[in-house]
């Protein structure tokens, strides 16, 4: 059943699977391709090796990030065919989600808050200047949270108390969507509604109708 938009002032969005689709297989059985064939050990959705956790935070630079990837080879690859498997799990970003994302910012303050990382923004905004000749999802929203350059990320309460406080939003007004259980719990913990996006069943453009 579609949302009901008069409950909602102002709606935050997850990027990752929700917006722009992913498979966080396809990284996998790319780096077990180049040779790293515990790849899917270090690294999954629900629990991140600290190197992961430390790159999405920007505590490390990409240069680090890839440096220490390398590392876990025996026979290191090349940073570019690094950076390629990294960015594997990258899929499309449908026209019509765009669509709706430029429709409610026309009704709604609308955000972006998303776990992500200097090589895979710049791989997408790179994708959207060649497919779509836009730089960057800016448009879309009226301010975008990355954790790699606020250096928080979900499901810490300190994120969701950024994004409310530069904004002056009302938690009890305002929507969260992700795909993901535990930063839906910590954005219910400080008030915030909040909608469980399950991208096996559905998309937003289901949800908004």
């Amino acid at each position: 059943m579609p949302l009901d938009l008069n409950n909602y002032k102002n709606i935050i969005f997850d990027f990752g699977g929700v917006i722009i689709n992913i498979d966080y297989n396809l990284t996998t059985a790319a780096f077990q391709e180049l040779g790293l064939s515990n790849f899917d050990k270090l690294f999954s959705q629900a629990r991140q090796n600290q190197l992961f956790d430390l790159y999405e935070k920007g505590q490390i630079t990409s240069h680090e990030f890839r440096t220490e990837l390398r590392s876990a080879f025996n026979m290191k690859p090349s940073a570019e065919l690094v950076t390629n498997a990294w960015n594997a799990m990258l899929l499309d970003l449908p026209h019509e989600r765009l669509d709706l994302l430029e429709k409610l910012k026309s009704t709604h303050r609308t955000f972006l808050l998303s776990n992500t990382n200097e090589l895979h923004i710049e791989a997408i905004f790179s994708a959207l200047e060649k497919n779509m000749g836009i730089p960057d999802l800016s448009v879309y929203f009226e301010k975008m949270y990355f954790s790699y350059k606020v250096k928080m990320r979900k499901p810490d309460a300190e994120i969701f108390r950024l994004v409310l406080k530069e904004n002056g939003l009302q938690a009890k007004e305002t929507l969260f969507i992700d795909d993901s259980p535990q930063h839906i719990e910590a954005a219910k913990r400080l008030g915030i509604q909040t909608y469980l996006l399950d991208v096996t069943k559905e998309s937003i453009l289901d949800i908004f109708g």
